[in-house]
C-alpha cells in the first residue's frame, strides 16, 4: 500500500509540476513580455549582422548550425533563429535539420576512430552518459531516437557517446535522422513565432509548452537512468560500419 501511495504521490507532483510550467509560460508570455525580449534581440542582431555579408553571412549561418551541434556553445534556437531570418522558414529548417543530422555524424565518427580513448574519459565521470550507453548496446536505435525526440542528455553527448559503444552506424544514422525532424522542426518555428511574436503568440505559447513538456519528459527519463544501480562498465566495442 505505501509502495502505491508512493507511486500516486509522485505521479501528482509531475502532473502539479507540468502544470506550473504551462502557468509559468501563460504569465511570461501575457504579462512578462521583457522576459523573451532577451533571446528575440539576441536572434534579431545576429541575423541582420549576417544577412548584411551577403551570401558569405548566410555561409556563416550554416557553419554555425554543424559548429553549435559539435561543440553546443549557445542555445540551438539561437542559431535556429538566425537561419530561419536569413532563408525564411521552409529553407531555414532545412539547413538547421541537415547541417544538424551531418554534424552528429561527424562527431559519432570521429569519436568511434580517431577521439575513442578521450571520449571514455570524459564519458568516467558522467554516470547519466553511461547508463544511456549501455542501452545503446542492445536497443541502439532506439535509444538514439529517443534520445533525439526529448532531451534526456545533450544532443552532442549522444553524438560522442554513442561512438564508443557497439552501436552500428546504421542504426545511429536511422535514430538520428529520424528523431531530429520533429524536434529541430519545432525548435525553428518557436525561433519563427519568435521574430513574430505579435502574430504568432498564440501558437508561440503552444510551441513552448510541448517543449517544456518534452524537457519534462526527458528529465523523467534521465532519473530512471540515474536511479539504475548497474556499475560494470559499458563493453568495449568492436569497430562496425552498419
Amino acid at each position: 500500500m505505501k509502495g502505491i501511495k508512493l507511486m500516486r504521490s509522485k505521479r501528482l507532483m509531475y502532473v502539479l509540476t507540468l502544470l506550473l510550467i504551462l502557468i509559468a509560460i501563460v504569465y511570461f508570455f501575457f504579462y512578462k513580455k521583457d522576459v523573451w525580449n532577451f533571446g528575440s534581440i539576441r536572434m534579431q542582431q545576429l541575423a541582420p549582422w549576417l544577412e548584411s555579408l551577403g551570401l558569405f553571412g548566410k555561409t556563416i549561418g550554416v557553419f554555425l548550425v554543424f559548429l553549435q551541434t559539435l561543440f553546443p556553445f549557445v542555445p540551438f534556437v539561437l542559431v535556429a533563429g538566425a537561419n530561419v531570418a536569413l532563408f525564411g522558414m521552409k529553407w531555414g529548417f532545412v539547413v538547421n535539420y541537415v547541417m544538424s543530422v551531418v554534424a552528429s555524424l561527424v562527431g559519432f565518427i570521429a569519436a568511434r576512430y580517431f577521439v575513442h580513448a578521450w571520449v571514455e574519459k570524459k564519458l568516467s565521470s558522467k554516470p547519466t552518459i553511461q547508463q544511456f550507453n549501455r542501452k545503446l548496446e542492445t536497443q541502439g536505435f532506439l535509444y538514439i531516437l529517443l534520445g533525439r525526440l526529448i532531451p534526456v542528455i545533450p544532443s552532442s553527448a549522444i553524438n560522442y557517446g554513442a561512438g564508443v559503444t557497439r552501436i552500428t552506424l546504421r542504426h545511429f544514422i536511422l535514430g538520428t535522422v529520424i528523431g531530429k525532424l520533429p524536434i529541430i522542426y519545432l525548435e525553428s518555428l518557436i525561433a519563427h513565432d519568435l521574430f513574430h511574436f505579435q502574430d504568432y503568440k498564440g501558437r508561440l505559447m503552444i510551441l513552448v509548452a510541448i517543449f517544456a513538456l518534452l524537457i519534462l519528459l526527458g528529465s523523467l527519463f534521465k532519473k530512471r537512468l540515474d536511479s539504475r544501480k548497474h556499475t560494470k562498465k559499458v563493453p568495449p566495442r568492436s569497430r562496425q560500419s552498419g
